[in-house]
Formats: C-alpha cells, sequence, structure tokens
C-alpha cells in the first residue's frame, strides 16, 4: 500500500466504525424481546415464557450464519453480506407482525431475524476491529456497546408503541425501519486491506515478533486454548442471557414488581449490559482481557448472590443491584471477546475465526433461558436457576486459571 492509501483509510476507518455503530444499533434491538414478547403473547393468547423458545432459537442460529457470513466477507467483502443481512433481519422482524403462532414467531424471529443479525453483526464486529489494531478493546467495545444500548431505546419504546399501535404494527414499523437503516448503512462498509497499519502507529515489537497470530479456522480448532476461551464465552453467556432473555417477567414474578418497574428493569440491565462493553472493552486495552474477563465473573458471582438473597426476601433493591452486576459483567463478555478472540489467531481469518467462537454464544443462547425456564417450572421459583448459574460462573474461573497456563506454557 502506497502512503497515501494508508493515510486515507486512516481516515475513511472511523466512517466505518460510525456506520457500523448505527447498523448494531438496529439489530441489538433484538434485546428488547423481554418487553416486545409480553404483548405478542397476549396477542395470540399465549403465557409469556412460551415465547422463551423464540429468542432462545434466534441466539442458537447465530454461529451458522456468523461462520457463513465470515467466509462470504474474506471472498466478496462486507458490503453485501451485510446488505444481505440486514434484509432478513428487517423482513423477519417485519413478519413478526403477521404471525399467528408460535411456530410462526420461531420462522420469522427465531430464524429469519437470528441468521441476517449474525450475519450482520460478524462483519460490524470483525471487520471494523481490522481497521483498528492500535484500538482494538476501544472499538470491540465501542461497536458492541451500541449493540447492547439498543435495548435501553427500543425495550420502553416498543412497550410504548404495542400499547398505541398493537403489538403486531410495532413489529411491522421496526421492522421497516431496520430494514433500511441496516441497508444503507451496508453501503458504506468497505474491505480493510490484509496487514493495514493506520498512519502514526508502531507494531509494538512484542507484537510483531509473534509467528503464531494468523491461524487458519483449522489451526484455531486444533489449539486447546481455541476450547478454553469458548467455555469461557459460554459461561459469561449463559448466565447472562438467562437474565436477560425474560427480565421482565423476572422481576413480576420473583419481587412482585409493578409492570412499569418491571419494564424499566430491562432498560436498566441494557445500559448496565452497555457501559460494561464500552468500559471493559477500553480497559482490556490496558489492563489485559484475561484479567478484564476474570474480574467480570467475580463481580458476576457477586451478583448472581444478590438475585438469590433477592428471591428469598423478595426485595426490589436486592435485585436491582443484582440485575447491574450481571449486565456489567454480560457486556464485559461481549465487548472484549472480539479482541481477545484476535489477540489470539490474528486479524487475517478473523471474521470466520469469530463465528466459530460464536458456538459458545449460541449454547448459551439456548442453555441460559432452557435453565431458567425449566427450574423455574419444576420448583416455581428462581433460586435453583441462579444456583445453576453460579456453578456455571465457577468453571468460568476456572478456565480463566487454564488459559493463563496455556499461556505461560506457550510463552
Amino acid at each position: 500500500m502506497t502512503q497515501e492509501e494508508i493515510r486515507s483509510l486512516t481516515k475513511s476507518r472511523w466512517g466505518v466504525l460510525i456506520a457500523s455503530c448505527l447498523i448494531n444499533l438496529c439489530i441489538g434491538s433484538m434485546y428488547a424481546w423481554s418487553a416486545l414478547s409480553a404483548p405478542m403473547a397476549d396477542a395470540l393468547g399465549e403465557a409469556p415464557q412460551n415465547l422463551a423458545i423464540v429468542f432462545s432459537i434466534s441466539n442458537a442460529v447465530g454461529f451458522i450464519a456468523m461462520i457463513i457470513g465470515g467466509l462470504l466477507n474474506d471472498k466478496f467483502g462486507p458490503r453485501w453480506v451485510m446488505f444481505t443481512g440486514g434484509v432478513m433481519f428487517g423482513l423477519g422482524m417485519f413478519l413478526c407482525g403477521y404471525a399467528q403462532s408460535v411456530t410462526h414467531l420461531i420462522l420469522s424471529y427465531g430464524l429469519c431475524l437470528g441468521l441476517g443479525l449474525a450475519l450482520v453483526y460478524g462483519c460490524t464486529i470483525s471487520n471494523t476491529i481490522k481497521f483498528f489494531p492500535d484500538k482494538r478493546g476501544l472499538v470491540g467495545g465501542m461497536t458492541t456497546a451500541f449493540y447492547g444500548i439498543s435495548s435501553v431505546i427500543f425495550a420502553p419504546l416498543g412497550t410504548a408503541m404495542a400499547s398505541a399501535c398493537g403489538a403486531r404494527n410495532t413489529f411491522k414499523i421496526l421492522g421497516a425501519i431496520f430494514l433500511v437503516v441496516i441497508c444503507l448503512g451496508a453501503l458504506i462498509m468497505k474491505t480493510c486491506p490484509q496487514g493495514f497499519v493506520p498512519e502514526g502507529y508502531v507494531v509494538p515489537a512484542a507484537q510483531s515478533g509473534k509467528q503464531k497470530v494468523d491461524k487458519t479456522p483449522t489451526e484455531m480448532l486444533k489449539t486447546p486454548i481455541f476450547y478454553v476461551m469458548l467455555i469461557m464465552l459460554t459461561a459469561g453467556g449463559t448466565f447472562g442471557l438467562m437474565i436477560i432473555s425474560t427480565a421482565k417477567t423476572i422481576a413480576e414474578k420473583m419481587v412482585q414488581a409493578p409492570t412499569a418497574t418491571a419494564t424499566l428493569f430491562v432498560s436498566v440491565l441494557c445500559l448496565f449490559n452497555t457501559a460494561g462493553r464500552l468500559i471493559a472493552g477500553t480497559l482490556s486495552d490496558k489492563l489485559g482481557r484475561i484479567n478484564t474477563l476474570t474480574t467480570a465473573l467475580l463481580i458476576a458471582l457477586g451478583g448472581l448472590g444478590l438475585l438469590i438473597g433477592a428471591s428469598a426476601t423478595t426485595s426490589i433493591a436486592l435485585f436491582a443491584v443484582g440485575v447491574i452486576l450481571i449486565g456489567i459483567c454480560f457486556g464485559t463478555f461481549m465487548g472484549v471477546f472480539p479482541g481477545f478472540t484476535t489477540d489470539q489467531f490474528g486479524t487475517k481469518y478473523n471474521t470466520v475465526n469469530y463465528g466459530i467462537m460464536w458456538i459458545g454464544f449460541s449454547i448459551a443462547g439456548l442453555a441460559g433461558p432452557s435453565i431458567l425456564t425449566k427450574t423455574y417450572e419444576s420448583t416455581g421459583n428462581y433460586t435453583t436457576a441462579f444456583v445453576i448459574a453460579i456453578i456455571i460462573a465457577v468453571v468460568g474461573l476456572l478456565m480463566s486459571v487454564i488459559y493463563r497456563a496455556l499461556q505461560k506454557k506457550n510463552m
């Protein structure tokens, strides 16, 4: 690359970042599901917990589209992959407005929207990070923060719209808006040239001398450290999605929160989820990814303990603090893992590699809500689910110890 091309990309990369953030603001509306599903359940004559499977499937199918999208991105660039994903996401949301059954929602929201989201998300995160080798934590935090803060906006907005014009019309309106915004944003995207180093940035000697980076997906899958990281991501995602998927229902049933307060908890959870992504992503550039993730797991243990206390005392205050801590932890994992994966396996195959790593999040998307729903059905309370979540968090901490040992061995 010529110096002029490097200078141009160094400036234009910020436009890619801004577009990625706005697109993620749209697709992050998926996490407003706990607010949108309640009025849709009423419209269908279903119990709210019967719709939890829709959210679980939309998370579970993500890694498939992220891997496929990563392969297509590496071959054709991110623009048309994201455009296709934007059409699927918006159309999936729009078609929810015609749902007459849970099965219809599974097809439209769970599959069409879920697959479209993953096509888009894989590109906005992985492609944008390639433009910022000097700020991976910050950029990973920013792009995922907009993804997280979306629910702070769309949870109350969706509730208000559903009250004003009905659940079905809300899905139609939002779907049409998201389709247009995402597809327009996709047209701004560009491919980051291999080996791009922004003007003025000097690659640290410790990094430039490492030849273990830029592992192919096959090479990554042969390394023990990949599976340690995968289990860590699964752990951090499981108890986070356990709470996020049904935060409003948990608040109403566990601490008898009024509907307005329960809806507020959804926004509070998403707000601190967003803060965790942005702050932890930035801090991880200085403190290290594994140190940041370990701290998040310790915070999660405290949050889950408070939720158990809230369950026993029906204390709204304990519930609020517990939810805040879980939101911070979940956000930390989402904000740090893109850079964590890139640091470990390199940038060249990062779009596909991160898609494979996303299998952990997909497992979490199935496991978290399922554990919560099944334990509540069998016990009539949420305590057992929170105890299981604590065990999962401890497993995550154990993985962080093993990760450090493997890293030390490979040095």
